[in-house]
């Protein structure tokens, strides 16, 4: 087994509590799957037949995956408040190799070998994947004409080749200024800075890095705290190797840091190898190992992709964006099943639009327009009702002559007869009345917008 795979779906999903508050990010329906279907079904294209998946009891309770591969359960208590290296760090007597950590929020159809291969092949500590930052391309429900708030940007630094990873930093954590270290430029003169670029939260690790957080448990966050200070650590020295200061006090601290240094996690590697790397035809260095085998040991890698998929469903905004791209989606996973599920009950189906989704067991009346649109399954859709650009979830109930545009509508909600819902997120189990109009709100139980 060269590598285990584990995916983080204990998160609560924090900047779309709108929806999230009533259903767990893992079980968010995209294209009428799960969220959480979606990294899993990559890993399982990818010949993977096993996973770990760090979730909370509720949500394996609820799951029904369809997948051939063994998944194994590691349930967080609720009252845990975990980051995704504390989550790690938990699973951590179960990582006996390299691992691959995803999030339960990506969608992509990258080809996860091009990731690997930069780890195999330059013997990395780290690589991971990016792609340019995408902005949904119509407005989200109940934000229309409110100002968008301003993202920090991170600065990526990569060398000529675009693929060693040389400098990574937030702008919420910098001064006025970008200072790239001396000892960087040093070996890598030419650096190539880039912006608008979105972490796509899988990472190939080492298996020493997971040791090493079990032991520095000050690091809570993957994204932010773990793999930055990788990035730093290629071009500094072994904490062994700094030169120390004399009293026996600052002596034992310095010890104590030097135990908590990544670079005391890594074992020699004593391979046939060492001796003669150049007559090695193993090798992307064609003929010249010295980089890889004499420069720092921590070496970062990242595959940004050009073409293709690739969303973090983490803002109600890529929700809906992700699942307008779903079809193309499945065209480009070659899974060619049917857009509308064969037990749908659909009287015209010639108004129901071909880039459309129909659940099952889902009933569509006469007259009744559907476009752009995800139906749920155990929906009723009664006659003359148009639906457009909408997600419609599992068990709601449109009545007669309704008209829904660009909207989400969550499970098990009921909207009479007439009602007008224009930019709207209409919550679980929400009721809407008769000929009620509603443009640009956000209507979901008052129990989950206050805390007590």
């Amino acid at each position: 087994m060269e590598f285990q795979a584990v995916v983080m779906a204990a998160g609560g999903g924090s900047r779309m509590t709108d929806l999230t508050s009533s259903i767990p990010k893992p079980l968010l329906p995209v294209g009428n799957r799960p969220l959480l279907w979606y990294p899993l079904n990559l890993l399982e294209r990818a010949g993977f037949e096993e996973v770990i998946v760090i979730t909370r009891k509720e949500i394996q309770k609820m799951l029904n995956l369809d997948t051939k591969m063994k998944l194994d359960f590691v349930c967080i208590s609720d009252n845990m408040d975990m980051g995704t290296a504390d989550s790690l760090r938990h699973i951590h007597q179960k990582i006996k190799t390299d691992v691959l950590v995803l999030s339960c929020d990506l969608i992509t159809d990258v080809d996860l070998y091009k990731v690997v291969d930069l780890f195999r092949t330059h013997d990395a500590s780290l690589s991971m994947l990016m792609k340019k930052a995408h902005e949904p391309a119509e407005g989200v429900p109940g934000q229309k004409g409110k100002k968008k708030p301003v993202e920090q940007r991170d600065f990526i630094g990569v060398d000529d080749t675009g693929k060693r990873l040389l400098f990574m930093a937030n702008e919420a954590d910098l001064d006025e200024e970008l200072v790239i270290k001396r000892s960087i430029l040093q070996k890598h003169p030419r650096m190539h800075i880039r912006t608008g670029l979105m972490d796509a939260h899988l990472y190939c690790l080492k298996k020493y890095v997971v040791d090493f957080l079990v032991e520095n448990r000050t690091i809570t966050s993957l994204r932010s705290e773990l793999i930055p200070h990788l990035v730093r650590k290629q071009f500094s020295s072994p904490a062994s190797l700094q030169q120390g200061l004399d009293n026996k006090e600052e002596d034992q601290k310095k010890k104590e840091q030097a135990s908590l240094d990544i670079y005391s996690f890594i074992k020699e590697d004593n391979s046939l190898l060492k001796p003669a790397p150049d007559n090695s035809c193993w090798n992307d260095h064609r003929g010249d190992m010295n980089e890889t085998l004499h420069e720092g040991k921590v070496r970062c890698y990242v595959h940004i992709m050009k073409e293709g998929l690739c969303y973090r469903v983490n803002t109600l905004g890529l929700y809906i964006e992700a699942n307008r791209q779903v079809p193309k989606l499945l065209l480009n996973l070659g899974l060619e099943e049917s857009l509308v599920h064969g037990s749908a009950q659909i009287t015209d189906r010639g108004m129901v639009g071909s880039d459309s989704i129909i659940g099952s067991s889902t009933q569509i009346g006469e007259k009744t327009s559907i476009k752009h649109s995800i139906i749920g399954s155990m929906c009723t859709i009664k006659d003359k009702v148009k639906i457009t650009n909408c997600i419609i979830m599992n068990s709601v109930t449109i009545e007669e002559g309704c008209c829904l545009q660009g909207s989400v509508i969550c499970h098990n909600a009921v909207i009479e007869k007439g009602a007008d819902i224009k930019d709207c997120l209409i919550g679980s189990d929400q009721r809407l009345e008769t000929k009620a109009k509603h443009v640009n709100e956000v209507i979901v139980g008052t129990e989950q917008l206050m805390e007590i």
